[in-house]
């Protein structure tokens, strides 16, 4: 199979890799550091010894000292080895250290502040748009998602069926993470239908018949083990009333579309709408990271429901975006960016859709989301 080049930039700094379980971490640390020496935590044998005596780390780098590359896979599992990497970097600087997770949960809890600022911070994403050049296919990924281990696979809807079955049994059982796991596996379903919006809590909570606390509780715990994101609302410079609240999102489309529920009462093109804004979401993420570009991830909603999906603002950006599952251009579709360009002539308003046309309304582009989305890089 043909190995798919990724965007995330190598370095040669200390740094953090995270990301979700499948995104293929591993596999593109072992391409850019072939020559490293590599602790795979989720390993059984490596994670008892590690676990039950932290200090083999010193031992290991000294076996393996004609190596200067010490790459720790998944370093949540055994976060009490962080102390000793923050040591072996202060007496050993001709080192670097590179530390994968796929949860950040643990780190949190521990006192090293993730080494003190002597490492950077990268994120792996799902694959985008641009990275699977013509093996891209909008419709299958609509579908089946964009993670790597999915996409690989010869049956994508089973691998996604037992995605995030891993992450039950793996990190919220098994670290006991939450009191009632048949609780959290309810809230998975019922905030599915949040994906794309506003966060309603209390709307949530009552869907669960749980306590608005925990619905927080949960949130948080989507977010510590990546994967979900929220984004705030644009507010700089306001001339209107804009909302408080944060938007919501699965990391993956196919994530998604594997918790949604589907009957009956259920529209389908609402459902779509959804998908094809979470791909969206997740390309436009993995580009500000990839491209370490410090720009930021907004949306923007008034009040009265005047709303625009994405902004994308930092130096050098600002971009006001909206998507729609469509494959015309309606006026009622561009009222919201024409109201946010009415208050920010600075930004530049684009139109999302599944035409062919490329056109300039109004000072809006109107363009192909795929051929947009492949301009990202």
């Amino acid at each position: 199979m043909e190995m798919i080049k990724r965007h995330v930039q190598p370095s040669r700094q200390h740094f953090f890799l995270f990301g979700p379980r499948g995104t293929g971490k591993s596999t593109w640390l072992h391409d850019f550091y072939p020559g490293a020496a590599f602790i795979d935590l989720l390993l059984p044998d490596s994670y008892r010894d590690f676990f039950t005596r932290p200090e083999r780390l010193v031992d290991f780098v000294k076996a393996n000292e004609h190596r200067k590359i010490i790459i720790i896979d998944e370093i949540q599992r055994v976060p009490q080895m962080l102390p000793l990497v923050h040591s072996l970097i202060d007496k050993q600087p001709e080192l670097q250290f590179i530390l994968t997770g796929s949860s950040a949960r643990k780190l949190k809890r521990t006192d090293t502040d993730l080494l003190g600022g002597r490492a950077g911070i990268k994120r792996m994403h799902p694959f985008t748009v641009l990275e699977l050049g013509g093996g891209f296919s909008i419709d299958k990924s609509l579908e089946n998602g964009l993670i790597p281990v999915v996409h690989a696979a010869r049956d994508p809807r089973q691998a996604l069926a037992g995605y995030i079955q891993i992450y039950l049994d793996q990190e919220v059982k098994a670290e006991a993470i939450v009191r009632n796991v048949e609780n959290f596996a309810r809230f998975l379903e019922a905030i599915s239908f949040s994906q794309g919006c506003v966060i309603n809590v209390a709307n949530i909570a009552r869907e669960c018949q749980v306590q608005v606390n925990s619905v927080r509780n949960y949130i948080a715990i989507l977010k510590d083990l990546l994967i979900s994101h929220t984004i705030t609302p644009f507010r700089k410079r306001m001339k209107r009333n804009i909302v408080s609240h944060e938007k919501f999102f699965y990391f993956d489309c196919g994530v998604f579309r594997s918790l949604r529920p589907a009957g009956p009462l259920d529209r389908p093109e609402e459902i779509d709408g959804a998908a094809l804004e979470t791909l969206v979401c997740q390309n436009l993420l993995a580009w500000i990271d990839n491209s370490e570009n410090s720009a930021k991830l907004h949306f923007w909603r008034t009040s009265t429901g005047q709303e625009v999906d994405f902004v994308v603002y930092g130096p050098g950006h600002f971009f006001a975006i909206e998507v729609k599952n469509t494959d015309r251009i309606r006026p009622e579709d561009l009222r919201g960016l024409k109201t946010f360009a009415a208050d920010y002539p600075e930004a530049k308003p684009i139109f999302l859709y599944r035409g062919d046309e490329r056109i300039e309304t109004e000072g809006i582009l109107c363009v192909n989301l795929e051929e947009y989305l492949r301009t990202l890089g």
